[in-house]
């Protein structure tokens, strides 16, 4: 795939200023939205992207965050990743992870379903990403939360939230937008009985914990293990059907 004539106003979106909170989040991911064809499988991993971010952030939440201030970090870091990662691919940098490659190299193949397009996307984001984006996060802020935490038990919290809401955005993808055709919503639980959203993010949590005890080269080892294992799950989850 060797990109489109989108794909450079794509760039520009990417490259634009990085946000800083959840709203200039929700606006890139808006304007990637109305850029892509619904022929681009892309398109079906931002959109997912796009809606779990504005239900959870909809959700009665009960009581306030523990750490508001860390979550919304997390959040924005975490995002920041996904588009460095399409910059990274429109300009054929060697260092795009095979995770991410998986689905943006697969943006147009005929026979793959939306919902697997956005599985696929979840999890180069949730698998590669989000132990990175937990490390970076507690970096900035200058804390290193454990199991007991105040930010873990924010972290949990958002875990229910998006399993109750995952399913919801994914039937909206399947039953179809206006202008596109309807999809068997009965594969969406097939889908999600291999790939569960809150073992992936408590996987996530556990790898940045060893990552922490980890540099150099270990380190690195490491993260290219996990970054080629994403990979084939990703690939795994974009045969088409």
């Amino acid at each position: 795939m060797n990109g489109t004539p989108s794909d450079q106003q794509l760039l520009q979106i990417v490259n634009g200023p990085a946000p800083n909170a959840i709203t200039d989040v929700v606006d890139m991911m808006k304007s990637i939205d109305q850029l892509l064809p619904g022929n681009d499988g892309l398109r079906w991993f931002n959109l997912l992207y796009l809606m779990v971010t504005q239900q959870v952030g909809t959700q009665p939440s009960g009581a306030a965050w523990n750490n508001a201030q860390w979550l919304e970090r997390l959040d924005v870091v975490f995002a920041r990743l996904y588009f460095a990662a399409i910059a990274g691919f429109i300009n054929h940098s060697a260092d795009t992870p095979s995770s991410w490659n998986a689905l943006f190299e697969s943006r147009f193949h005929a026979g793959v379903d939306r919902i697997q397009f956005a599985l696929a996307g979840m999890n180069a984001h949730i698998n590669h990403d989000l132990a990175l984006a937990l490390l970076q996060t507690d970096d900035d802020l200058q804390v290193t939360p454990d199991l007991n935490s105040p930010e873990h038990d924010d972290y949990e919290r958002v875990n229910g939230l998006l399993k109750t809401v995952l399913p919801a955005a994914l039937q909206t993808l399947a039953t179809g937008i206006v202008g596109e055709l309807a999809q068997d919503t009965g594969k969406i639980g097939r889908f999600l009985a291999i790939w569960d959203i809150k073992v992936a993010r408590d996987l996530a949590w556990e790898f940045a914990d060893h990552l922490r005890n980890l540099n150099g080269v270990s380190r690195t080892l490491a993260l290219t293990a996990q970054d080629q294992l994403t990979g084939v799950i990703g690939r795994s989850l974009l045969l088409p059907v």
